[in-house]
């Protein structure tokens, strides 16, 4: 597998450090101090907050839009809203991971077909 060194960033942990620079393929490597890797936000520290504030704020945007666009308030209908939302959004997720395995011929069947 080849990697894009445009694309390869570097997260110096911790504060002893000596920030080391990288190369590859003749290419200096981006140093960053926080990255989203699968939906995960690495920071230098290994801190969680900008995790839970990212995980704060989706909820309030998702909060937001039921109360701008939906009448009907109540718990009920805000819970069922909120878990089709989530369950949407895990189904998108699910298929992605679906079609990978299938691409990748790990589906199971036989020549690498996917079944159920």
């Amino acid at each position: 597998m080849l990697f894009n060194a445009d694309k390869c960033k570097v997260v110096h942990m911790r504060f002893n450090n000596k920030q080391a620079k990288y190369d590859m393929n003749d290419v200096q490597l981006e140093c960053v101090s926080e990255e989203k890797d699968l939906g995960v936000i690495i920071t230098g520290d290994l801190k969680w907050e900008k995790q839970c504030s990212e995980a704060v704020n989706k909820a309030n945007r998702m909060l937001g839009m039921i109360k701008r666009n939906f009448v009907d308030r109540s718990k009920e209908t805000i819970i069922s809203l909120l878990v089709l939302l989530r369950w949407q959004e895990f189904a998108t997720r699910s298929v992605a991971v679906f079609l990978l395995t299938c691409h990748r011929g790990a589906g199971g069947g036989a020549g690498g077909r996917c079944q159920r």
